[in-house]
């Protein structure tokens, strides 16, 4: 059955409400065979995804090489990657040179001429405050590099800059049932502006699965163990920010809440995003065949009732909003 699209008046694309993120197709959560990775996106495909996310650095290209070896063979899906990572995070090294650069070499591991959108990657604020930057996406979009062009920001204060630029297609954010500060402010005005939201990390690195405990350990290569306090970037992105055994201990009483609605707990924190005004899409990464077709089926899920949207919210009060809320 054919996922639901979405789509906003900036964002040149339908795109299913459940894309794939292919950030773990890059290594940085533990190894993914060749073989794996095929089947995960040929999965996604047959299970409704329209849009693969990945950027150049996902194991330095592996991730956009994966996808342009899927997509070679006819493969109708849209992808959009992302830049600015390959060099040291200054306001100086982002220059139309360097945005031509990194574009040619994603063009070419994806095998197109045309990217379909690229987003800054997380970039500083001076950065997204810059209209010389925008100038040269701009240029990029002359050039027919790119067709259209996104901001993937840590902050909402960085969204809502970005939201304000003309040219901006979507921002992609952090959100899910414990990063909840978007609701607020980044979506109402995303939608005024039309400027689709790309939901990422929403199940908080798995954190929301309930698969984990406080004895789970992770391999040295994966960011859930070589990023638990921020070391590699920034912390929100590993556990959503929360610290592991809180997470873990809230994931329990979410656990409860996703039994109480007869769904496993990725499917409920799934659908509580696509329930939120505003949300375009989410890009929950996959590692097997079988949790590509779990994430994708949330999509057909009937919406969450009052009552336990209003659990979650409460939840999220108690247990997880002194944690986060006002750090991002």
């Amino acid at each position: 059955m054919p996922i639901e699209s979405r789509t906003t008046s900036r964002l040149p694309y339908d795109v299913s409400a459940i894309g794939l993120g292919t950030w773990q197709l890059g290594g940085d959560w533990g190894t993914v065979a060749d073989d794996t990775a095929a089947e995960i996106l040929a999965g996604s495909v047959e299970a409704g995804v329209t849009l693969f996310d990945t950027a150049d650095v996902y194991g330095d290209g592996r991730s956009e090489q994966a996808i342009g070896r899927f997509t070679s063979s006819g493969a109708r899906v849209t992808v959009f990657t992302k830049l600015g990572r390959r060099a040291e995070q200054l306001r100086a090294n982002y220059t139309v040179d360097n945005f031509r650069l990194w574009t040619d070499r994603s063009r070419a591991n994806l095998g197109v001429d045309t990217l379909d959108l690229v987003q800054l990657h997380c970039p500083p604020t001076d950065v997204i405050t810059s209209d010389e930057v925008f100038d040269g996406l701009d240029t990029l979009v002359a050039e027919e590099r790119i067709a259209a062009y996104g901001v993937s920001v840590e902050t909402c204060e960085q969204a809502l800059l970005a939201i304000a630029r003309p040219g901006v297609s979507s921002v992609q954010i952090i959100l899910n049932a414990f990063r909840q500060k978007p609701l607020e402010q980044v979506l109402p005005a995303a939608v005024e502006a039309g400027v689709a939201i790309i939901a990422r990390v929403p199940l908080a690195s798995g954190l929301l699965s309930g698969r984990f405990d406080h004895n789970t350990t992770f391999a040295a290569t994966d960011h859930r163990q070589y990023n638990r306090a921020g070391e590699a970037f920034d912390v929100g992105e590993t556990f959503a920010g929360v610290p592991y055994d809180d997470g873990v201990d809230a994931a329990v009483r979410f656990s409860a809440l996703a039994r109480d609605v007869n769904l496993a707990p990725a499917q409920l924190a799934l659908r509580w995003i696509l329930d939120q005004p505003g949300v375009t899409t989410v890009i929950p990464g996959a590692s097997s065949l079988a949790q590509a077709r779990s994430n994708a089926a949330a999509a057909e899920l009937p919406s969450l009732d009052q009552a336990t949207l209003a659990a979650i919210g409460a939840l999220y009060d108690d247990a997880i909003r002194p944690l986060v809320h006002d750090r991002w």
